[in-house]
Order: structure tokens, then C-alpha cells, then sequence
């Protein structure tokens, strides 16, 4: 007797809802993208119980023939192919038919429908995939599906739901994903009865500025580019929106939302050192292909696709991504804003950036700044100064430090001095740079001025020296006096034989001495005198950190590892010649403006700005 029987299709309409209805948002999903697939200019959507009681979505695109609606709930059962050759264009984002009967499976569905030239619709009822219910109904041009206690035959399925407020989550953000990508379509949704929004408007920043927060869709970087290849367009984050989480990344292709690691890769490397470790920029991103170079049917779930031509798509899509974020001003702007909104996620004020046509004379204009405002003079810097003495004079007790005095420099600016020094004093002919409590630098700009981290400045200058040494094989050894031992642990000796290449490069003279000494006999002209032994086995313990953690290319781990140990630290004292040296080396550097790591180095604050913070405008 044969043991191998074909299964009723009840259950195998069960197994395939496993496949395609893994939670309530994976319904939500499929409904929208019938109702956009059936040309809706409107689209309401409706949850209850976070989609455990009801999902029901209500379109007013062509609707159904009684015909066409008792097929719809059927396997393998769409209007959107023919033939196995049309896979090969879809136009559509629906194609495999399996949708409704698996939804069908596993919930109570009904269904209401009418063409807009019928003068009456169609009404279905299914439970468990079985029909209960047909007739004639009246109803609005257009199809709503309701979909009732999901999961309710399969207890296994519903037990191994999330809490409400997760799976509303999903599904909130499934429908989100749709509202962007289809401005020309009016949403509306209502969550147990409560309505959440209506977007009647087509313009896709209001949209933006309700999903993620006031003024938020000005403060992006717009994506543009069209040729005979690929179109590219939408919008990017500035480094200062970066996330730890990816739930603000929205990639299209041909307007199907999709997941491509490849793509979530190249995005991250065109910003590079410009985001910090394990963060994510906002991204809102349409690419648009010959429907002929992507391949879609690869997941039940149609969020994964192949691309024929995989590396011209990468090589593309990461250059037109690192152009427009490079034509970017990344020195971090107080602006008024800064101090009035707060970031809903963590409560803290936002700077802001802005947008300038290159960023190679952005460094050059900012860097032009600093050198006049440093000596600038005028007759506007000594009305400042006598409109502060008046007002010395006439409200004396507003002062409330005696120690303190108010005096001008021969550059016609106001300085604030303290008795005992805990400042330098800068001498008549110095431009006007200051160190903050031994950790940052404050320099007087033509605009205003810049505060500097000194130590994530100088961690920059030295990252792009030691990959352009590593790059060019430029010299960069300096002999010491008497060669040091250092000796390493097991783990720390696997390191050391990994990378020793690259740090020979770099400038260290080494040798090995038994099984894990290591001598040094010559080291970069960075590294600080007496610091050298410690300087190589933090090196080697910062590389494997990031090794482990980034995943990084081996030189450029090698060279952010090596400009982390032996950069100027905090709390570090620097005379006026080291100030300014450090300054002159940063503007020097292909990227001021962030540390290997992605931190800012600078932040400026124009004089508008101080003049609304003390209340002048």
C-alpha cells in the first residue's frame, strides 16, 4: 500500500499560510499591495486588537466581476501573469496568487467588491478557506477585504505572537513603508477605531515630517540621478540623524519595498567615517530598473530580489550615494532650533547641517574663515565693546563674579579673564584661540566661532597620514636610542604576526626575540617618547576590538588602531603653537569635519546664533 498520499488542500493551503502570513503586518502587506496593484487613489486601512481581531483594508481601484471574485481566494489563482515568461517583467507587485487563499486559511475573510460600471457589488465569506457566505451587495466601487480572529485554527501560530504593541508595530510600520512610497495615493488609518492620520496631500514631506518629526524632511539630502542604466532618487540622512537600529532605511526598487544586504552595504561604506560605529543613516531611496535586470520571485514574502547585473548596480548605487553625502558642509551647526526641539527618541538637542554645492570648497571656505576671523578687526568689534562697558557701568550687580573682569584686546573683542589664571592669557599679537579645560579648542572665526575636540582632531590627522603611508610606502621609521622588549600574550602574539607587515609600513622597526617578545627598534615619528611598548599592545588590542566588532579591512583597522592610541588626549595641556599647528593639520585632512570613528571634530556657532541666545534677535 503507498504511503505517500496528496494532501487535501485545505491543509496544504495551511502549510502555504505559514510561508506567506507569518504575522498580522504580513496580511496587512499583501492587502496593500493588491489595492495599489488594482490602480486605489485611496486606501484605508483598519486594525483591531493589533490585527488579532481585524485587519480590513478598503480600496477604490477596479474592483471585481463575480467571476474574478470567487477565483481571488483560490491558490495560485492572479491577474497579474499569464505565463512563466511574464515573471520576466513584472509590472505589478503582486504575481504569485497565493495571498487570499492563504490568508483564507488561517482567519475570516469577507469580501465586498464592485466595478464602477456594475450596479451592484459582491459579497464572499470564508472560514478556514472554506466559503460560507455568497451574495449580492451594495457597496462603493472598489474592494474591501476584512480579515477576522487570525490564526484562530492554528493555535500553535497565534500562541507565538508578540505582545500588541510589537506586532502594531510591524504592521504600522508595513503600512508607513507603502505611504512613502506612494504619495500620489491618499491613506487613511485607524487603529481600535482611533484614527491615526489622513493624507489627502501628495506631498511626500508631510508625510516625512509626521513618521519622523517636525521640520524633518528639510533637514535631508536629496538623491538624484537618471541614465540609461538606472534611475536613483529619494532622500539620505546627515551624519547628526544616524540610528542604531535600521528601521528607518527605505529601499525601493521599481517601487517594491525590498531588504538587499548588498545595498544596505554599499550605503554604509559612502558614508564611511562619517557614521559612527554601528550606526545607520535615514534612508528613503527609489530605484527604478528594467523590470527585465531584477529578479523578485525568490521569497515567498517578495522582499528579497536578484539583480543581473549585481556589481554595476552596487558600483552605481554607492557612488551617486557617496556623492550627494560628500557634497555636504559636516561641521555641526547650533542652530536655534537646537535649543528648542528635542530628539523624540533620546531627548537631546539636534545640530544641523548644511548643504553646500562641494564639499572640497566647503573646507576650503570654513578654513578661510578661520584665518580672518582669528585677526579680524574692525569698528564693529569696538562698539561691542563699548556697548558692554556702558552696561557695566549702569547695572553693575549683574555681575555677580568679582574675579572676573570684562576687558578688549587690540582686536576689538571682549574676552572673559580669570584672576587666577586657570586661562592663558593671550598676548597682544595672538590670534584669538583658547584650550577649554585642557579638552577642547575654541577659536574665533569670521562668522562666529568653532569649537574643536582636540583629541578626535588629531586622531584624524593622524588615520589619514598612516593610510597614506601604508598606501605609498612613504618612510616614517625614527631609530630609538635603545631598543625596547614588549612581551605579548598568546592571543596578543597571533596579532602581532597577523598585522606585522603593516606596522613595518607604518614606521615600527620590529623584531622578535624567543616565542612572544617582540623588539622595538623604530617607531612613527608620531608615537610620544616612553610611550612606545604600551603604544604597540594597545594597538594590538584596539585592532582585535575592532576586528571583532566592524569587521574591518585590515589597513584601515590598522590605521584607525593606531591614530585611536596615539592621538592628543583629553585633558592634555597645549600651548598656543600646538593649537594652532593641530588646527592648520585638520583643514589639511580630506575630511575635518568627523574622527575615523564618525564623532564630530568641530562645531561651529554663528554670531546670529549667539545673538538669539542672549535674546539681541
Amino acid at each position: 500500500m503507498s504511503k505517500i498520499t496528496r494532501l487535501p488542500d485545505i491543509v496544504a493551503n495551511k502549510i502555504s499560510a505559514g510561508e506567506v502570513v507569518q504575522r498580522p503586518a504580513s496580511v496587512v502587506k499583501e492587502l496593500l499591495e493588491n489595492a495599489i496593484d488594482a490602480g486605489a487613489t485611496r486606501i484605508t486601512v483598519s486594525i483591531k486588537d493589533a490585527g488579532k481581531e481585524l485587519i480590513q483594508v478598503i480600496d477604490n481601484g477596479s474592483g471585481m466581476d463575480e467571476e474574478d471574485a470567487l477565483r481571488c481566494v483560490e491558490r495560485f489563482a492572479t491577474s497579474k501573469i499569464a505565463a512563466a515568461e511574464d515573471l520576466a517583467a513584472l509590472g505589478t507587485l503582486g504575481f504569485r496568487g497565493e495571498a487570499l487563499a492563504s490568508i483564507s486559511a488561517v482567519s475570516h475573510v469577507e469580501l465586498r467588491t464592485r466595478q464602477g460600471g456594475d450596479g451592484i457589488g459582491i459579497h464572499l465569506c470564508y472560514e478556514g478557506g472554506e466559503a460560507t457566505e455568497k451574495g449580492k451587495i451594495a457597496c462603493d466601487a472598489g474592494t474591501m477585504v476584512s480579515v477576522r480572529s487570525l490564526f484562530y485554527n492554528v493555535p500553535a501560530r497565534r500562541k507565538f505572537l508578540k505582545t500588541n504593541a510589537t506586532e502594531f508595530k510591524h504592521i504600522f510600520e508595513s503600512v508607513k513603508a507603502q505611504t512613502l512610497a506612494y504619495p500620489e495615493i491618499q491613506w487613511q488609518m485607524f487603529n481600535d477605531e482611533q484614527e491615526l492620520f489622513d493624507f489627502r496631500s501628495t506631498d511626500i514631506h508631510e508625510r516625512l515630517n509626521f513618521f519622523f518629526g517636525e521640520d524633518f524632511a528639510d533637514s535631508l539630502i536629496e538623491v538624484h540621478e537618471d541614465n540609461e542604466f538606472l534611475s536613483l532618487h529619494g532622500y539620505v540622512g546627515k551624519p547628526a540623524m544616524q540610528k542604531r537600529q535600521k528601521n528607518e532605511q527605505f529601499i525601493y526598487v521599481n517601487r517594491r519595498v525590498i531588504q538587499n544586504r548588498m545595498l544596505s552595504q554599499a550605503l554604509q561604506q559612502a558614508y564611511g567615517e562619517l557614521l559612527v560605529e554601528r550606526h545607520f543613516p535615514f534612508t528613503l531611496l527609489f530605484l527604478g530598473l528594467d523590470a527585465q535586470q531584477i529578479d523578485v520571485n525568490v521569497h515567498p514574502s517578495k522582499l528579497e530580489v536578484k539583480f543581473e547585473d549585481e556589481r554595476s548596480v552596487r558600483t552605481m548605487f554607492y557612488t551617486i550615494i557617496k556623492r550627494a553625502v560628500r557634497a555636504q558642509n559636516f561641521s555641526p551647526d547650533v542652530g536655534n532650533q537646537g535649543f528648542s526641539r528635542k530628539n523624540p527618541e533620546h531627548g537631546e538637542a539636534k545640530l544641523g547641517f548644511q548643504a553646500v554645492s562641494s564639499g572640497a570648497s566647503t573646507t576650503r571656505e570654513f578654513y578661510r574663515e578661520f584665518r580672518e576671523g582669528i585677526m579680524e578687526q574692525g569698528e564693529s568689534g569696538r562698539a561691542a565693546v563699548n556697548e558692554q562697558r556702558e552696561g557695566f557701568r549702569q547695572n553693575p550687580d549683574l555681575f555677580c563674579e568679582p574675579e572676573r573682569e570684562l576687558r578688549s584686546s587690540d582686536y576689538g573683542q571682549v574676552s572673559v579673564e580669570p584672576v587666577d589664571g586657570a586661562c592663558p592669557k593671550p598676548a597682544r599679537s595672538d590670534p584669538k584661540i583658547w584650550q577649554l579645560h585642557n579638552k577642547y579648542i575654541i577659536c574665533q572665526i569670521k562668522t562666529g566661532l568653532m569649537l574643536i575636540d582636540q583629541h578626535v582632531a588629531h586622531e584624524r590627522v593622524l588615520y589619514e597620514r598612516a593610510v597614506d603611508i601604508m598606501d605609498n610606502n612613504v618612510p616614517n621609521a625614527q631609530q630609538l636610542l635603545f631598543p625596547q622588549k614588549v612581551e605579548l600574550k598568546p592571543w596578543e602574539f597571533e596579532i602581532y604576526e597577523e598585522i606585522c607587515g603593516d606596522l613595518r609600513r607604518l614606521g615600527f622597526n620590529l623584531g622578535t626575540l624567543g616565542s612572544r617578545t617582540v623588539i622595538i627598534e623604530g617607531v612613527p615619528q608620531d608615537v610620544r617618547n616612553g610611550s612606545e611598548a604600551y603604544i604597540l599592545q594597545d594597538m594590538i588590542q584596539e585592532y582585535q576590538q575592532n576586528a571583532e566588532k566592524l569587521k574591518l579591512e585590515k589597513r584601515e583597522n590598522l590605521a584607525k588602531s593606531y591614530s585611536c592610541r596615539n592621538a592628543i588626549m583629553s585633558g592634555q595641556k597645549l600651548t598656543l603653537e600646538d593649537m594652532r599647528s593641530l588646527i592648520d593639520r585638520l583643514f589639511a585632512t580630506k575630511m575635518p569635519y568627523v574622527c575615523p570613528h564618525g564623532r564630530p571634530v568641530i562645531i561651529r556657532i554663528s554670531l546670529d546664533q549667539l545673538d538669539r541666545m542672549f535674546g539681541r534677535k
